[in-house]
């Protein structure tokens, strides 16, 4: 039964209360910070398997994770993810590693009898040209934006899984959409970053330097709808406690803004104030990204509270202080 009014929603106080949880992915920037949420919601049994214990591609590694935290809940938010250049560079891997952690992971979820599982997946699942906003029904109504097609696919698969484990099994299996998310924690890698640390980091690197110019890829017309990862992990969490649906939903704020207007803010933000330079034989992606949010209002009380900017200048902050400790 999906709730669809906060009348209808059950006093979830103890919901945690004594439950073991697994977080695949917990000690990376989102689930970091979901560990930290469930903690503020009254989880204290929570394991975070590290990859050098649990390889999660391999399947006998999902087995004996489970094998060995017996949990009640999974939320599965590890992936192999990273920006247009990553994604570029290494399709196999992008689509190989993500799908199997995830489906061998469910599957030996749903043969040991856990109780729920929480499948984190990707906004680079939908169609290319997808209506804006992003409705969940039109997920299957296309193929995805080419550059990040392969892991998009991969992470949708695992949609179809847990309806599949629903229809057959009555397996409790739930899929979230968050968009791009951005923050403090963030991948600054410029090998695999997304935009917003990726633009950071150009944009600080260029003023230290003195530089005239910041070279940016595309043309600056696409536009991103971006949710503040701290906003992101209690939505996850308030699915958890509330939603035991089959349908997938959306996680986002409704902020749209262009790649263009991003990339003057930021360089405002952090002080560059050389020329900005658009490399448009890089690509652009997809055109518009944002997201209806409504389910995830509707069905589980979600609803994003970060101010984009006040976000963007927390995420700066950090970056400036913590950015000489960093690969």
């Amino acid at each position: 039964m999906i709730p669809q009014s906060s009348e209808s929603w059950p006093d979830q106080s103890g919901f945690w209360h004594g439950k073991r949880v697994v977080v695949t992915g917990g000690s990376g920037f989102l689930g970091s910070i979901v560990v930290e949420r469930l903690r503020a919601h009254g989880a204290a049994q929570i394991v975070v398997p590290r990859s050098r214990e649990y390889n999660l591609v391999d399947g006998t590694a999902a087995d004996r994770l489970i094998a060995d935290a017996r949990p009640h809940i999974i939320l599965h938010l590890a992936a192999r993810v990273g920006g247009i250049g990553a994604n570029r560079e290494h399709p196999a891997d992008f689509f190989y590693e993500n799908l199997m952690m995830g489906t061998q992971l469910m599957h030996e979820a749903w043969r040991a009898g856990v109780e729920k599982f929480v499948t984190i997946g990707t906004v680079c699942s939908y169609p290319k040209f997808t209506p804006v906003p992003f409705k969940e029904e039109d997920l299957w109504n296309g193929y995805p934006e080419e550059t990040n097609a392969p892991y998009g696919i991969a992470k949708k698969m695992l949609l179809v899984q847990g309806q599949a484990y629903r229809q057959q099994y009555g397996f409790n299996a739930i899929y979230l959409i968050p968009v791009n998310l951005y923050g403090p924690g963030d991948n600054f890698d410029p090998s695999s970053s997304h935009v917003i640390p990726a633009l950071i980091r150009k944009c600080i690197e260029a003023r230290e330097a003195g530089a005239s110019e910041m070279i940016a890829w595309g043309d600056g017309s696409p536009t991103r709808e971006f949710v503040y990862a701290e906003d992101t992990a209690e939505g996850i969490v308030l699915a958890a406690e509330r939603y035991n649906g089959s349908e997938p939903v959306n996680l986002g704020s409704s902020y749209e803004i262009s790649i263009r207007d991003l990339t003057e803010m930021i360089a405002r933000l952090t002080g560059f104030q050389g020329t900005i330079t658009w490399d448009t034989s890089k690509p652009n992606g997809q055109p518009r990204r944002k997201l209806d949010v409504s389910r995830a209002r509707d069905w589980f009380g979600f609803v994003a509270t970060t101010r984009f900017e006040d976000g963007l200048r927390k995420t700066i902050d950090w970056y400036e202080q913590a950015r000489h400790t960093l690969p």
